[in-house]
């Protein structure tokens, strides 16, 4: 008999729980696992991946890529260190911009048309979690930030720039970027667990 999914919407730790559950199977090579996994946490990533890349089949081949590193990696997953939706959007924003990268190597930035080019604005599916209630917690613990922090950890992970772009925008040190985002992270994590 298969095994009902806790309702996304209702209480974070719930769903925590499950994720926590199918990532465990997944060591154990459990391909319905895998499956249940995707079902539940496809459209977050698929948004995370598809503000990164725009376009739609590179941001398909991403997400399916993604999902072979989460099978592949579900082992090296620790709880106590992020939620496994972090760690999962992690594994996608990174393999987002891994694919970003080798594109614009082999396609060449001038000649992707400007309006590919410009970042969208659109409101990302992680950034529309924040409104519900199982996102409560995050979103306080973020408004306890200081804006600097609060700043590039939304540059990153709301709009899914890299370290690189962030010094440049927010004309400042590459070092400094990367010490607002650590001591935020480390600030959220405390949050959270409180």
């Amino acid at each position: 008999m298969r095994r009902a999914l806790p309702d996304p919407t209702t209480n974070s730790s719930a769903r925590n729980n499950e994720l926590n559950r199918l990532l465990a199977a997944c060591t154990l090579k459990d391909r319905q696992a895998l499956a249940s996994l995707y079902q539940l946490t496809s459209a977050n990533l698929y948004g995370v991946i598809l503000r990164i890349l725009i376009r739609e089949d590179w941001a398909q081949e991403c997400l399916q890529e993604a999902y072979i590193k989460i099978w592949q990696r579900a082992d090296s997953y620790r709880p106590e260190k992020a939620a496994p939706i972090t760690w999962m959007m992690t594994i996608a924003r990174n393999q987002a911009l891994d694919l970003l990268r080798r594109q614009r190597k082999e396609v060449g930035l001038d000649s992707i048309p400007e309006q590919q080019q410009r970042i969208d604005q659109a409101p990302l599916p992680l950034e529309q979690m924040l409104k519900q209630d199982e996102s409560q917690a995050l979103a306080e613990c973020l408004k306890g930030l200081n804006e600097q922090s609060r700043q590039t950890i939304a540059m990153a992970y709301l709009r899914g720039l890299t370290h690189e772009q962030m010094a440049e925008q927010l004309n400042t040190p590459l070092g400094t970027i990367k010490t607002w985002i650590r001591r935020g992270l480390q600030q959220l994590k405390r949050c959270l667990e409180s």
